[in-house]
Protein backbone atom coordinates (compact mmCIF):
# COMPACT_ATOMS: atom_id res chain seq x y z
CA UNK A 1 0.00 0.00 0.00
CA UNK A 2 1.33 3.41 -0.95
CA UNK A 3 1.49 6.08 1.74
CA UNK A 4 -0.67 9.11 0.90
CA UNK A 5 1.37 12.17 -0.04
CA UNK A 6 0.36 15.74 0.57
CA UNK A 7 1.00 18.28 -2.14
CA UNK A 8 1.48 21.92 -1.17
CA UNK A 9 -1.29 24.08 -2.51
CA UNK A 10 -1.86 27.51 -1.06
CA UNK A 11 -2.25 29.54 2.07
CA UNK A 12 -5.65 31.22 2.33
CA UNK A 13 -5.80 34.62 4.00
CA UNK A 14 -8.76 36.84 4.85
CA UNK A 15 -7.75 40.42 4.06
CA UNK A 16 -9.61 43.68 4.61
CA UNK A 17 -8.21 45.42 1.51
CA UNK A 18 -7.66 43.02 -1.38
CA UNK A 19 -6.05 45.62 -3.65
CA UNK A 20 -3.49 46.76 -1.07
CA UNK A 21 -2.53 43.25 0.03
CA UNK A 22 -2.29 41.99 -3.56
CA UNK A 23 0.02 44.89 -4.41
CA UNK A 24 2.26 44.06 -1.41
CA UNK A 25 2.60 40.39 -2.36
CA UNK A 26 3.18 41.31 -5.99
CA UNK A 27 5.47 44.35 -5.80
CA UNK A 28 7.29 43.79 -2.50
CA UNK A 29 7.44 40.00 -2.04
CA UNK A 30 7.77 39.20 -5.75
CA UNK A 31 4.68 37.04 -6.25
CA UNK A 32 2.86 36.89 -9.60
CA UNK A 33 -0.89 36.95 -10.13
CA UNK A 34 -2.28 33.52 -11.00
CA UNK A 35 -6.05 33.99 -11.13
CA UNK A 36 -8.78 36.06 -9.54
CA UNK A 37 -12.49 36.05 -8.93
CA UNK A 38 -13.50 39.66 -9.45
CA UNK A 39 -13.12 41.75 -6.32
CA UNK A 40 -13.41 38.73 -4.00
CA UNK A 41 -10.32 36.55 -4.52
CA UNK A 42 -6.78 36.93 -5.81
CA UNK A 43 -4.36 34.02 -6.11
CA UNK A 44 -0.64 34.70 -6.32
CA UNK A 45 2.42 32.51 -6.53
CA UNK A 46 6.17 32.54 -6.35
CA UNK A 47 8.05 29.36 -7.11
CA UNK A 48 6.06 26.61 -5.34
CA UNK A 49 4.41 28.91 -2.79
CA UNK A 50 0.88 30.10 -3.50
CA UNK A 51 -1.35 32.46 -1.57
CA UNK A 52 -5.07 32.94 -2.04
CA UNK A 53 -6.29 36.27 -0.71
CA UNK A 54 -9.98 36.62 0.08
CA UNK A 55 -11.61 40.01 0.58
CA UNK A 56 -13.09 40.04 4.10
CA UNK A 57 -13.45 43.68 5.18
CA UNK A 58 -15.38 42.78 8.34
CA UNK A 59 -13.06 40.03 9.64
CA UNK A 60 -10.91 40.48 12.76
CA UNK A 61 -7.77 42.34 11.69
CA UNK A 62 -4.80 39.92 11.62
CA UNK A 63 -2.72 42.43 13.61
CA UNK A 64 -5.11 41.82 16.54
CA UNK A 65 -4.56 38.05 16.54
CA UNK A 66 -1.16 38.13 18.25
CA UNK A 67 0.78 34.91 17.71
CA UNK A 68 -2.17 33.49 15.79
CA UNK A 69 -1.39 35.85 12.91
CA UNK A 70 1.50 33.56 11.80
CA UNK A 71 0.41 31.53 8.80
CA UNK A 72 3.48 30.23 6.96
CA UNK A 73 6.98 28.85 7.36
CA UNK A 74 8.68 28.98 3.96
CA UNK A 75 12.01 27.41 3.04
CA UNK A 76 14.23 29.75 0.96
CA UNK A 77 17.35 28.65 -0.91
CA UNK A 78 19.14 31.98 -0.25
CA UNK A 79 17.62 33.69 2.77
CA UNK A 80 20.05 36.60 2.83
CA UNK A 81 19.54 37.25 -0.88
CA UNK A 82 15.76 37.12 -0.44
CA UNK A 83 16.06 39.50 2.52
CA UNK A 84 18.08 41.97 0.43
CA UNK A 85 15.52 41.75 -2.40
CA UNK A 86 12.40 42.39 -0.34
CA UNK A 87 13.95 44.81 2.19
CA UNK A 88 14.91 47.09 -0.71
CA UNK A 89 11.24 47.12 -1.75
CA UNK A 90 9.96 48.07 1.71
CA UNK A 91 9.06 44.69 3.20
CA UNK A 92 7.68 44.82 6.73
CA UNK A 93 10.34 42.91 8.63
CA UNK A 94 9.71 41.52 12.10
CA UNK A 95 13.40 40.74 12.26
CA UNK A 96 16.13 40.30 9.64
CA UNK A 97 17.88 36.97 9.02
CA UNK A 98 19.50 35.55 12.12
CA UNK A 99 20.86 32.21 13.20
CA UNK A 100 18.66 30.31 15.63
CA UNK A 101 19.90 27.76 18.21
CA UNK A 102 17.79 25.03 16.52
CA UNK A 103 20.02 25.11 13.43
CA UNK A 104 17.92 27.37 11.22
CA UNK A 105 18.54 30.85 9.85
CA UNK A 106 15.20 32.67 9.97
CA UNK A 107 13.56 36.02 9.35
CA UNK A 108 10.05 37.27 10.09
CA UNK A 109 7.99 39.22 7.55
CA UNK A 110 4.56 40.79 7.95
CA UNK A 111 1.87 41.93 5.54
CA UNK A 112 0.26 45.38 5.74
CA UNK A 113 -2.73 43.70 7.43
CA UNK A 114 -0.63 42.06 10.13
CA UNK A 115 -0.37 38.47 8.88
CA UNK A 116 3.10 37.15 9.69
CA UNK A 117 5.27 34.52 8.05
CA UNK A 118 8.71 33.07 8.61
CA UNK A 119 11.29 32.51 5.90
CA UNK A 120 14.22 30.20 6.67
CA UNK A 121 16.97 27.93 5.55
CA UNK A 122 19.34 25.54 7.34
CA UNK A 123 22.49 27.06 8.82
CA UNK A 124 25.36 26.03 6.60
CA UNK A 125 28.52 24.96 8.39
Amino acid sequence: MTTPRLTPHAYVLAVPDLTRTTAYFEHVLGFSRLWNDGDNWQALGRDGVRVMLGRCPDAIPPAELGDHSYFAYVEVSDLDGFHAEIAAKGALLGFPPRDQPWGRREMAVATPDGHRMMFANPIRA
